[in-house]
């Protein structure tokens, strides 16, 4: 059994977080349920995703692709929630929260408190999906075995802080799965198994991996455009499968920016949104990184 180092809140520090990371990642067992329903979800999609195929279904998958995995995952969970890279009014926020929670990666507690952890012992041993650890680590392995610290309360309430506070974000972590159950619910209502199939198992194997390629191909492959003290790379393949989060180096180099496709040529489609969003007065104080600190940061 996987053990934590943690002493009693609030003396948990910086240093007692690292070490239980390690410890946790040492000899790491197999956390059987995400595995079964990470596993399940594949094996479902791969046998029914083309006898159940129907363009109707079709389009229900790529429309919450992008509602779980554009707005809920890249815009809610990591620029908004981790970064606070913008300030929005709490319906906006709650909403792409709940986006979040249907892409089956976690309450958004978890979420963050893994993200910013990541962010702090970015390819180092205690970073929690490091591909110097493999590949395979990196791009899902990580979140099928058991890693005591990152659910640890004592941790989050260090980690993230601001989060735990709010009652909404915190009612989300609790009811995490109910949401996707009924989602189900009501695509078998609309459309049938053709609906649960692709707006649901489908979709999630695609927007997993579009996420899990962040942490492991942008890691590994790519261009690197500003200094970081890390192997974050921007690689365009994953920048586009997943609305802009592919520009990875420049994310790490300027890890507030609301915007990480920070050349001309590097499309960020989910800073298109924030630029939409703050138009219609739905998001301001949009933080983005001064043109001198992009020269000086920029490697030469």
């Amino acid at each position: 059994m996987t053990t934590t180092l943690m002493p009693e809140a609030p003396t948990v520090t910086q240093d007692h977080i690292k070490e239980s990371m390690i410890k946790s990642m040492a000899k790491p067992v197999m956390d059987p349920l995400p595995f079964f329903f990470i596993t399940t979800v594949h094996i479902l999609a791969l046998i029914f995703a083309i006898p159940t195929f129907t363009w109707s279904a079709l389009a229900v998958c790529v429309l919450f692709h992008w509602l779980t995995g554009g707005v809920g995952i890249t815009l809610g969970y990591h620029r908004l929630l981790t970064h606070q890279s913008m300030k929005v009014a709490a319906p906006i926020k709650y909403f792409c929260s709940l986006m979040g929670v249907l892409a089956c990666q976690g309450g958004p507690i978890s979420w963050v408190t893994t993200h910013r952890l990541h962010h702090t012992y970015s390819d180092q041993e205690a970073d929690p999906h490091t591909p110097t650890r493999n590949f395979f680590w990196a791009h899902m392995e990580w979140c099928i075995r058991k890693n005591a610290t990152l659910k640890n309360k004592d941790v989050q309430n260090r980690v993230v802080p601001d989060l735990v506070k709010d009652k909404g974000l915190m009612f989300l972590e609790k009811t995490d799965i109910l949401w996707t159950f009924l989602l189900g619910l009501g695509f078998y209502a609309l459309g049938g198994w053709s609906f649960v199939v692709w707006g649901i198992f489908v979709r999630l194997v695609l927007v997993y991996h579009a996420t899990w390629f962040v942490n492991s191909a942008a890691h590994v492959w790519g261009y690197k455009t500003y200094k970081s003290d890390d192997l974050s790379r921007n690689l365009w393949w994953v920048a586009l499968i997943t609305y802009g989060e592919g520009w990875h180096n420049n994310h790490h180099a300027f890890q507030y920016s609301a915007r990480h496709g920070l050349k001309w040529w590097e499309f960020d489609t989910t800073y298109m949104m924030i630029q939409v969003l703050e138009k219609l007065g739905l998001a301001s104080a949009i933080k983005l990184p001064p043109a001198r600190l992009l020269q000086d940061k920029e490697l030469k």
